[in-house]
């Protein structure tokens, strides 16, 4: 797949050299005690950089796990994931590197990979799923025009303990504010 650009972003698929960018996110307590696994090792960080390659490779494609890096430089500093949840539906998930929080990355992220989605793959909805207390996730998908659904009880086992979601959801009709800016 082509690289997806944004404002100030690229999305490209992983390369098998991107595990070590990949491991500082993914590995890193500040970033994933807002996720929903805990802290990756070499090993689980090389598992899922597997998963994101062979998905990429997969016909048809149901996720596209991708990696965010700068425009001006290709070294990743996140991860955005749209994954196929049902017909033309997809779960939207993304994390940026702790050093790089506070940038707009995420927010620029994730408008770009949901251009993609309603654009060229045609999705009718895409809903996204965050623990209460990350208030900047929630602001981003807000920014973004989702609208809030709900609250998922005891959603994700992480960290040692059960985690609640709440759930936002954008469908087709409602994406005006992934119009540039």
């Amino acid at each position: 797949m082509d690289p997806l650009t944004g404002a100030g972003v690229r999305l490209r698929d992983f390369r098998p050299e991107d595990l070590d960018d990949l491991l500082a996110i993914t590995g890193d307590d500040r970033v994933t005690n807002w996720m929903s696994f805990d802290s990756h090792t070499r090993d689980d960080a090389q598992r899922m950089l597997d998963g994101c390659l062979a998905s990429a490779a997969a016909e048809p494609r149901k996720v596209y796990g991708l990696g965010v890096t700068r425009i001006d430089d290709d070294r990743v500093i996140g991860f955005v994931r749209l994954a196929s949840s049902g017909v033309q539906a997809a779960k939207l998930g993304y994390m940026i590197a702790a050093d790089h929080w506070g940038n707009g990355y995420a927010t620029d992220a994730a408008r770009t990979v949901l251009r993609f989605a309603f654009g060229p793959l045609a999705l009718h909805r895409v809903t996204a799923a965050i623990g209460p207390e990350n208030s900047a996730s929630i602001a981003v998908v807000k920014n973004l025009g989702f609208s809030y659904e709900g609250h998922l009880r005891h959603h994700v086992f992480t960290n040692g303990a059960w985690r609640d979601s709440v759930l936002f959801s954008l469908l087709s009709t409602e994406t005006a504010a992934l119009t540039p800016r």
